[in-house]
């Protein structure tokens, strides 16, 4: 399929979506958040396709929203067509943080506002040494409108997370890995290389088990320890009976590599 916003490309076992609004620097518009809606109901389905990988076409990751469709409309149609893209969104966003495959930013220049919604989303980050992440609402009078009030302050702490909100500031790549948002940092030249390997790491494990554990990540944010504990033996009673679970204890007594089939 031919897609406006995006390229999808199939690399491996991962597939590649690469925001492709290199002359607006990659901002979310209605129509890149429907095309990746629709991508990945598509990619959910796809039994070769192991992960996710998101990137930025030219110099940028994303720069955020794209708010010229509304900037001529009339107040009130504004604020309406406003409301509805927020809202459109911050379901893209949750959609790709529940998605049942391990996904990977890979962020390429700078994400900031919505970019950087975009990059709390994934499961894995791995920035270039120039990359540059940042909230960047303040500098336009605008507000986290995607989930990032709550996952960046989740992320990284409170203190940092109203640092980077009150000052619109970029952080640099390696201070971003301090506060526990960015996982690798690779040379600019290296990014694809990098996050290639890491797919391969992946690819050698059960689908299953990466899919549960995400599940279980997840869900340890808004649980209590009791609650979580719980949460944790309910899953590990159920995933007892998968192949996976069983294959991977036979490969360990016969000192072989498991060979994972995902169910």
């Amino acid at each position: 399929m031919v897609w406006q916003t995006i390229v999808v490309e199939k690399r491996g076992s991962a597939a590649w979506i690469i925001l492709n609004r290199p002359q607006e620097l990659n901002a979310i518009s209605p129509l890149l958040i429907a095309e990746l809606g629709d991508v990945l109901n598509t990619l959910e389905q796809d039994s070769q396709v192991g992960s996710l990988v998101i990137t930025g076409a030219g110099r940028a990751f994303c720069a955020g929203a794209d708010l010229k469709f509304v900037g001529t409309m009339p107040g009130a149609q504004r604020e309406e067509a406003t409301a509805a893209f927020l809202a459109a969104a911050t379901m893209l966003m949750s959609r790709l943080e529940s998605f049942p495959k391990p996904v990977i930013a890979a962020v390429n220049g700078i994400a900031t506002a919505g970019g950087m919604e975009l990059v709390l989303c994934c499961d894995l980050v791995v920035a270039t040494e120039s990359a540059r992440l940042g909230d960047g609402h303040a500098n336009f009078g605008l507000l986290p409108g995607a989930g990032g009030s709550v996952r960046l302050t989740r992320k990284i702490g409170v203190t940092r997370a109203k640092y980077l909100f009150f000052t619109g500031e970029l952080a640099s790549a390696a201070e971003m890995a301090a506060a526990g948002l960015v996982n690798r940092i690779v040379p600019d030249a290296d990014l694809a290389g990098a996050v290639a390997h890491l797919v391969g790491q992946l690819a050698g494990k059960s689908s299953l088990g990466l899919r549960r554990m995400k599940e279980l990540a997840n869900a340890a944010i808004d649980l209590s320890l009791e609650e979580g504990l719980q949460f944790e033996q309910s899953v590990n009673a159920e995933h007892s009976t998968s192949f996976d679970r069983n294959e991977g204890l036979a490969a360990f007594s016969e000192g072989r590599k498991p060979l994972f089939k995902g169910r």
